[in-house]
């Protein structure tokens, strides 16, 4: 009976899980800071790096990266950066990261992967208000550097796919890539599940459907986070899908390590992506 049992059917409706204790067990984990934003002379925003955030870049690289506060429709400051890693790029990356980690850990793999892939990159933290935070982000790539929606590449990792998801499942862009994505907050929390509730939290499985640009989805054949089955289960359901990338013995947090990610990523973009809107 969809993978649960009849005891297990009836404290689900009885007492099922609410939307916010499925996400405290998925996400919102973060480390404790590794960065901060602080005003310069001229009323700007500098980024200040601890130890902690391991920086493999110079000061120069790290003036180079623009970091700017924008306010979400829920009235909170949303703190983001902009890194021009390639100054000819055409596309920009919208990047939501994982959990366990801040934007301050995250600067040095934007760097190193935008100049890689040859486009800039644009990221947010991943918190708890995830779908009104990427609009906010989408709107301030939109108004503040004038990038329209096909220049724009949503990219979500692990609970960052969520907000990428919901946000390409409303708005058209250049591509979504989708690395190792969760179908939704029951089936993570409970594997067995294989219906989608009314109160189930993060339902990428039903909204990806939805999406109208290109998806690329990457997941790791041995993830011990979020099952290889997810990604699956998730190429299956979206029509837009392009060929996958799946990583033979790859897990969770280390895909980025294996040659065949990168050369993927250049494929679809500089390639697939590029005779798209020659």
């Amino acid at each position: 009976m969809n993978g649960l049992s009849v005891s297990e059917l009836c404290c689900l409706f009885c007492c099922p899980p609410c939307p916010s204790r499925i996400a405290a067990k998925l996400a919102f984990l973060p480390p404790e800071p590794t960065y901060s934003l602080l005003p310069d002379l001229e009323g700007r925003w500098k980024l200040h790096l601890t130890e902690r955030a391991e920086f493999q870049y110079s000061q120069r690289e790290l003036d180079a990266t623009e970091v700017f506060l924008t306010r979400s429709s829920r009235g909170n400051k949303v703190g983001c950066m902009y890194i021009r890693c390639a100054p000819s790029a055409r596309f920009t990356v919208l990047f939501s990261h994982g959990n366990a980690v801040d934007l301050g850990q995250m600067s040095s793999f934007y760097i190193g992967l935008g100049t890689r892939i040859n486009c800039n990159i644009t990221g947010k933290p991943s918190e708890k208000n995830l779908y009104a935070d990427i609009d906010a982000a989408w709107q301030a790539l939109r108004s503040r550097y004038g990038i329209s929606p096909e220049n724009i590449i949503l990219y979500g990792q692990s609970i960052g796919t969520v907000p990428t998801v919901d946000l390409a499942s409303r708005y058209e862009c250049a591509a979504v890539i989708l690395h190792s994505p969760l179908t939704s907050g029951m089936r993570v929390a409970f594997p067995d599940t294989k219906k989608t509730y009314c109160f189930d939290a993060f339902p990428n499985i039903e909204k990806v459907s939805k999406i109208t640009s290109p998806v690329l989805i990457i997941h790791g054949t041995e993830d011990e986070v979020i099952d290889f089955s997810h990604g699956l289960a998730l190429y299956e359901r979206c029509p837009k899908a392009v060929e996958p990338l799946w990583v033979e013995g790859a897990g969770h947090n280390d895909i980025e390590l294996y040659t065949q990610y990168l050369e993927r990523l250049r494929r679809f973009i500089g390639q697939e992506l590029a005779a798209q809107h020659a």
